[in-house]
């Protein structure tokens, strides 16, 4: 990489939690958002974040302060020009994504890669927006993201060796595990996770049990560390139904066809830990 500047376009919990992992390692990195309040939540949700790791004795106040010092924030794509990499956790839409894609394209140096956080729209598709699908790339990160060791990395058709041989080595670098896939929708990780989740809500639904159970069997019986109700809280029901959605087009096949209890939740802004209130609710 030419330098150790990193842009993030989008502040929300993805976005922050990549800009504090990044700058806790030692980039320089610019967010941005174009909601300046959006920029200052991110701001003070990573100051609070890193405060949690000290007050656990995994990073020190030198740490913290040099950390919070390396990010910058700004409500221009423009500030982005000089980034060695940039990845995009906007909203999971097509058509916002292939737009910052295509503006960055002419904003940033033509070695800059792009990448994006996406959960399951096409490497291929957000490429094509660009004149480098050599450098395009996914960098799927899991939430939350300074404590998830795991990147999912999604090649595109065109994505380049020498691109996919830097992410994996940044990806090292701010002590992640990068572990690869191909472009196809879902990817790995929510093409197996979301039907998962969908079948809980049909058998929460068709009363099968209720949700205590349904995640206390799976987390007792199938050695997960959090239920799959409880995980699409945290996740956030309107993006899990989201998914769920691309992979009903993307695949056309019924099987995966969304849970209408997820549609009502969703209807009703039942969105999980974010509004107080999902499967569960939070204070």
């Amino acid at each position: 990489m030419q330098n150790k500047s990193i842009g993030v376009v989008g502040a929300g919990t993805m976005g922050n939690g990549i800009a504090h992992v990044f700058a806790l390692h030692g980039f320089s990195v610019t967010l941005a958002d174009i909601n300046p309040d959006a920029l200052k939540w991110a701001r003070s949700n990573i100051k609070s974040n890193l405060n949690r790791q000290l007050d656990k004795g995994l990073i020190n106040q030198e740490e913290v302060k040099a950390s919070i010092d390396r990010i910058n924030t700004s409500v221009e794509l423009k500030d982005l020009s000089n980034c060695s990499l940039v990845i995009e956790a906007a909203s999971e839409s097509l058509e916002i994504k292939k737009k910052i894609f295509k503006n960055l394209d002419t904003i940033c140096s033509e070695d800059t890669i792009l990448a994006s956080n996406t959960s399951s729209i096409s490497i291929n598709r957000l490429a094509s927006s660009t004149s480098r699908k050599g450098r395009v790339i996914g960098m799927h990160f899991m939430n939350p993201v300074p404590i998830m060791k795991l990147v999912e990395i999604i090649c595109g058709k065109n994505t380049s060796s020498s691109t996919k041989e830097m992410i994996e080595s940044i990806s090292k670098k701010i002590n992640k595990i990068p572990l690869f896939c191909n472009d196809s929708p879902g990817f790995v990780s929510n093409r197996i996770l979301m039907p998962m989740i969908n079948e809980a809500a049909f058998s929460l639904m068709e009363g099968v049990a209720d949700k205590e159970a349904i995640d206390g069997i799976m987390k007792l019986g199938m050695g997960h560390p959090i239920g799959p109700l409880k995980l699409a809280d945290l996740i956030g029901i309107d993006i899990c139904l989201s998914i769920i959605l691309v992979l009903r087009e993307e695949f056309d096949n019924p099987k995966y066809d969304p849970c209408p209890l997820l549609e009502k939740m969703v209807q009703d802004r039942k969105l999980g830990r974010k509004t107080g209130e999902g499967f569960y609710k939070y204070k």
